[in-house]
């Protein structure tokens, strides 16, 4: 395990978008503790950032509590921190992107989703992450990034997967593109300075660095898939199978949640502002992901079959040991 584990951290990475710091995993376990007011405590391991405001929303309103559930949500940056602590039982559940999760499963780990998180907005010409290059680099497409240096906040995830596919799609050589790992936040001035031809950044940073003048060339989430979910909570087998209640009761919460999410923006907009250094201003701005409940098996297998393709996983997922 402990040879496992010292791989999964070298070699899994989430959408790691550090916008406030982050906590120490704590609590959980396979025998939940009592919590206030007879509530049964879970510890939910979570990023903290847009793609995550369902389940701060749905705290806040009460939905787990409704089930009998009180949260213990704790921040982290990364899947060096959240996956592994989902396999000690330090968490309950935890927020993931679906490669990771793959990655851990492919690596040998055993983890399942209990219910999605974020998804594409679908839409084109509009979303939360995007390649965005100077405005005026020659490079116009998707296919102009082959023998361009590119970067990406953790290699081989979701972001140089989604970004091969779409190079190839568009007539590139993706095996030409030079990948280099910036940090997000980092991204819009190694942009701005020449360090990279080309960032892919997701938001508030995206927002960013297209009110300084950085034009997109490629929203790769929704031309990878208009329905590609991009994140979601996920737990062990063993949890899923030995304490199906349990699960049960944190999926129709947190499904309550992303309905409700979806359907009230400002909310969402307003519950980020509290664990989050994002301004009101910038705030405003952003594109918020969709929030639904249900996965797309078809996106899915899209995702996983071109992170096969390029390398990433040995293997194409076995959906059905994936999603629930």
């Amino acid at each position: 395990m402990k040879r496992r584990l010292t791989a999964l951290v070298a070699a899994v990475s989430v959408l790691a978008l550090s916008a406030c710091g982050s906590g120490s995993p704590s609590g959980g376990g396979s025998e939940a503790p009592a919590g206030s007011g007879g509530l049964t405590k879970i510890s939910v391991g979570v990023i903290p950032i847009v793609d995550t405001a369902p389940i701060w929303l749905g705290d806040e309103k009460g939905f787990f509590a409704e089930e009998g559930l009180e949260l213990d949500l704790q921040t982290a940056t990364g899947g060096a921190a959240i996956v592994p602590g989902v396999v000690s039982g330090s968490f309950d559940f935890a927020f993931s992107n679906l490669i990771s999760v793959m990655v851990a499963n492919d690596k040998g780990l055993d983890l399942q989703f209990v219910a999605n998180g974020a998804s594409t907005t679908g839409e084109e010409g509009a979303g939360f992450g995007a390649v965005v290059v100077p405005k005026d680099s020659d490079i116009q497409s998707a296919a102009d990034l082959e023998g361009k240096t590119v970067s990406v906040n953790n290699l081989s995830n979701i972001g140089d997967t989604t970004i091969k596919h779409v190079v190839e799609q568009d007539g590139g050589n993706p095996d030409n593109i030079d990948f280099v790992e910036v940090a997000f936040p980092d991204a819009p001035a190694a942009l701005q300075n020449g360090q990279v031809d080309a960032a892919w950044i997701l938001d508030p940073f995206l927002t960013q660095a297209r009110s300084e003048g950085a034009r997109v060339v490629s929203w790769n989430f929704t031309e990878m898939h208009p329905e590609l979910d991009i994140a979601g909570y996920f737990t062990t087998s063993e949890k899923v199978q030995s304490e199906p209640e349990l699960v049960e009761k944190f999926t129709r919460a947190m499904n309550k949640s992303l309905e409700y999410a979806q359907e009230n923006p400002q909310e969402v907009r307003d519950i980020v502002g509290t664990y989050t250094e994002i301004d009101a201003e910038t705030l405003a701005e952003l594109t918020l992901p969709e929030y639904r409940p249900e996965f797309s098996r078809e996106a899915a297998q899209a995702l996983g079959e071109a992170a096969a393709k390029y390398g990433t996983l040995s293997e194409a997922p076995n959906l059905d040991e994936l999603l629930p």
